[in-house]
């Protein structure tokens, strides 16, 4: 249990991982936080924005870390769906574990019906949920090439917006590295403003379904 803990521990340390592993740790993290169903815990936002800053000080290129952190998502996006078209409902009899829970699934699942297609793109800003997601995609048996198209947009709204956005933030900002946890809450709260607008969005659209509704009741 001690070996567990200390390997979480440095999981999270992200810019430790950095300095070790380089874009190969990054890929791999990133690909299974998104694609394994046990990498629902792994640091994805902290580790797009540290990572964004480690490429400000010079650590990485910027550029070649936003695309393969990109294809990264997509990918692990795609193995979660096949895993959960392969597997389908036995997730849902599945015992539960340390590494897997079916509360998990029933979140994204919920997720998933609430907002449609649409859920495979906003998931990736929510932690854990992004890691389901495309696995309830897989099991409802949601067409491939659709969910590919929602995977993409996905990926690239949530790699490029937190790692270019600490990239510019480290750049401009003098020793904003010894900040970063600012650099965290700043630009996830910009990353989320979609998913904001949605929501209200959705929220007008029932209003007005609901109304014309309530005056051919009263008629």
């Amino acid at each position: 249990m001690e070996f567990l803990i200390d390997a979480i521990k440095q999981l999270y340390d992200v810019e430790g991982l950095i300095r070790w592993g380089g874009y190969f740790i990054l890929f791999a993290i990133v690909f299974a936080e998104t694609g394994l169903l046990v990498g629902f815990f792994l640091p994805g936002d902290s580790l797009l924005v540290a990572a964004g800053l480690a490429a400000s000080q010079g650590l990485l290129e910027i550029w070649t870390l936003c695309l393969l952190l990109t294809v990264a998502s997509i990918s692990g996006n795609s193995l979660g769906y096949f895993i959960g078209r392969k597997a389908g409902p036995a997730l849902f009899k599945k015992k539960d574990s340390l590494l897997f829970s079916k509360a998990n699934i029933q979140k994204a699942q919920a997720f998933y019906e609430k907002h449609g297609g649409k859920a495979i793109t906003f998931a990736q800003y929510v932690p854990i949920v992004r890691t389901f997601t495309p696995v309830v995609a897989g099991i409802t048996q949601m067409d491939y090439r659709r969910f590919l198209t929602f995977s993409v947009m996905g990926a690239f709204a949530w790699v490029w917006p937190l790692t270019m956005g600490a990239y510019f933030l480290g750049k401009t900002i003098p020793d904003f590295e010894k900040n970063v946890h600012y650099a965290v809450g700043i630009v996830i709260l910009v990353s989320i403003l979609p998913i904001v607008f949605e929501f209200f969005k959705s929220r007008a659209e029932k209003k007005t379904e609901v109304q014309p509704a309530v005056q051919r009741s009263s008629k």
